[in-house]
């Protein structure tokens, strides 16, 4: 296995042309061995996250719709919140992930989630089999990147895959700019 990439974000390449994963910005939640889980960030669904969890809409992150989250398990509904500080481990309601950024148990009491400062509710996930995101990677369909903890909760995740690459370094930062039909450019 190649070093984990869970906490980071993977950033589809344009090579990488699958309907449900091109030009994609994932958070990856867990990645070891046995696979890996993460979170497409960027395709907002248009539709009211609130309405499918009025109790948590108070805490939803402008503009409150639901997210594809990934083509695995589409009926089921992830949380994915900010906290401020380092007191993000030990809460029952809360996974840690990278920098403030973690899943939110969205069964849990919305009491209990008081430290919450951004929630984004997501439905579906995005997941792989023992090896199988190493070998995407090996074949560059995948850039790997840090995460700023704002990038799930970017008022725009339209632009988010420009704007991810747009702040990387060297070579990586001109994908910011691709165009969407590289025939035009």
């Amino acid at each position: 296995m190649q070093e984990s990439t869970a906490g980071r974000l993977l950033i589809a390449t344009p090579l990488l042309t699958d309907p449900n994963f091109e030009r994609t910005v994932i958070l990856v939640c867990f990645h070891d061995g046995n696979g890996a889980f993460g979170i497409v960030l960027n395709r907002p669904v248009g539709s009211p996250a609130g309405d499918l969890l009025p109790e948590w809409s108070e805490l939803l992150t402008p503009p409150g719709e639901l997210h594809y989250g990934g083509p695995v398990e589409r009926s089921s509904f992830l949380g994915l919140g900010y906290i401020e500080g380092p007191e993000d481990h030990g809460l029952e309601w809360w996974t840690p992930i990278a920098r403030g950024v973690g899943l939110v148990n969205l069964a849990a009491d919305i009491e209990e989630a008081e430290s919450l400062e951004a929630l984004r509710v997501y439905h579906g996930y995005a997941g792989w089999g023992a090896g199988q995101l190493d070998a995407e990677i090996g074949e560059n369909s995948w850039f790997v990147v840090d995460v700023d903890p704002e990038d799930p909760f970017t008022e725009r995740p339209e632009r988010l895959w420009n704007e991810v690459l747009g702040r990387q370094r060297g070579e990586l930062s001109m994908y910011g700019t691709y165009p969407l039909d590289h025939r035009v450019n």
